[in-house]
C-alpha cells in the first residue's frame, strides 16, 4: 500500500555563530526544544551527545536505569518530559528535533514519521514506520521517537542510530523482561542496528547533511539573549527531583 504525505519544509534553527555546539548536556537541547515551540514553531534540528541514558516523564528512574553502572562509566543520567521509553544516546546516535506549529499530537507525529521514513529510504534504505513510533530498516529498530504538545505546538524528537556502542547500551538501560518478552526479543542489541551496518554508503556527517537538506529550506540562528532564555530552562531538567521522580522543588 503507497502512503501519501505532504513534505512539512522547517527552519533549521542553529545557535550563535560564535557558540559551539559541543559538549553541551542533552537536557540543552531539550530546553532548546521548548524555546522553540514556543518562539520558533515550524523548526528543526540535528545534534548528538556524550553518553547518556534519558528516560520519559512517567518512568521509574531505578527500573530503567543501570544507574550504578552508569555512574562509574560516567554516563549522564537525564528524564525528558514527553513520554516513552528509556534511551540510550552517544556520539554515534543523531538526535532529532520536529518542533511543530500542530498542537494536535497524532497528526504531528505523522507527518514527522512518514517524512523520516521516506527521507531514509531516498537514501537507499528498505524503510518503515510501525504503530509504536519506531522506524525500521531490514526489519531492525534504528529510530525511536516520542512526542508532547504544548499550548503553542508539538514537540518531536527521537535518535537515529548509525554507529552507537550496543555492548554499553545493553547495560546502561535495563528494561523489564516482560517488555522485552512481549515484543519477542531476547535482549535490547537484538532489536536495533545501526545505519553503517545497513547498507548505507556515507558516512555520519554527510547523514546529517541529508536530513537537514530533506527537511529544512531556510536557517534561524539565535541571538545570544535566546541562548541566556535556554540556558535558564536547561536548569530545570536539573532539579535532582525532577531527575529522579518527574517533580520538581
Amino acid at each position: 500500500m503507497i502512503s501519501f504525505f505532504v513534505l512539512i519544509v522547517m527552519n533549521l534553527l542553529r545557535l550563535p555563530e560564535d557558540e559551539s555546539n559541543r559538549g553541551r548536556r542533552l537536557v540543552f537541547w531539550l530546553a532548546l526544544e521548548e524555546w522553540a515551540v514556543e518562539h520558533a514553531p515550524g523548526s528543526f534540528f540535528v545534534w548528538n551527545v556524550r553518553p547518556t541514558v534519558i528516560f520519559g516523564r512517567n518512568q521509574d528512574m531505578e527500573a530503567e536505569v543501570n544507574i550504578p553502572y552508569c555512574r562509574e562509566k560516567g554516563i549522564e543520567m537525564y528524564r525528558r518530559k514527553s513520554g516513552g521509553g528509556c534511551v540510550y544516546a552517544d556520539e554515534g546516535n543523531l538526535m532529532l528535533s520536529y518542533i511543530s506549529d500542530c498542537s494536535d499530537v497524532s497528526k504531528a507525529f505523522d507527518e514527522y514519521l512518514s517524512q523520516l521514513a521516506d527521507a531514509l529510504r531516498g537514501m537507499g534504505l528498505d524503510t518503515v514506520r510501525t504503530e509504536h513510533n519506531d522506524v525500521l530498516v531490514g526489519g531492525r529498530k534504528v529510530s525511536g521517537n516520542a512526542c508532547y504538545s504544548t499550548k503553542t505546538g508539538c514537540i518531536v524528537h527521537g535518535t537515529l542510530l548509525y554507529d552507537t556502542d550496543f555492548s554499553v547500551m545493553e547495560c546502561a538501560i535495563t528494561p523489564s523482561r516482560e517488555k522485552l518478552e512481549s515484543k519477542g526479543i531476547k535482549s535490547v542489541r537484538q532489536r536495533v542496528a545501526n545505519l553503517k551496518d545497513c547498507g548505507i554508503l556515507f558516512g555520519f556527517v554527510e547523514l546529517r547533511t541529508k536530513l537537514i537538506h530533506y527537511f529544512c529550506k531556510d536557517m534561524q540562528f539565535l541571538s545570544t539573549q535566546q541562548l541566556d532564555e535556554v540556558l535558564n530552562t536547561e536548569q530545570t531538567y536539573l532539579d535532582e527531583n525532577f531527575i529522579k521522580y518527574g517533580r520538581r522543588n
